[in-house]
């Protein structure tokens, strides 16, 4: 599975981005998928996950209410709408897959995904 994210960029406090996610390759509807950011001098953390047939969620804390995570299966492609950005959410994100059997599955944990794309930036200035 090769997944390439894109839809980064530099924006104010406030804004709005749309990640997206797309794989070449193996069908995306075979694993959960989610998304992870890094910021400058810090490790990988958990942004948002869902399973493989789009019926659970999970978000961090600090994103929760502003982010959603959706995927278009048809499309091979997940997204990542983030609303009212802040500084702190400057960082690279993140796209991974991770191979599981049951529908419902999912994980926050890094260690867990099977698969990563590149990484689009995010900038968000005040």
């Amino acid at each position: 599975v090769q997944l390439q994210a894109s839809g980064g960029g530099s924006v104010q406090t406030g804004d709005s981005l749309r990640l997206s996610c797309q794989s070449s390759g193996r069908t995306l509807s075979l694993f959960a998928m989610g998304w992870f950011r890094q910021a400058p001098g810090k490790g990988r953390e958990f942004v948002a996950a869902m399973s493989r047939g789009g019926g659970r969620s999970l978000y961090a804390d600090s994103v929760k209410g502003r982010f959603t995570i959706s995927r278009d299966n048809a499309k091979n492609t997940v997204y990542l709408q983030m609303n009212t950005l802040k500084p702190e959410d400057t960082a690279v994100y993140y796209c991974a897959a991770d191979r599981v059997i049951n529908t419902a599955e999912l994980s926050p944990g890094v260690s867990e995904y099977d698969f990563w794309g590149q990484g689009t930036l995010v900038t968000v200035s005040s």
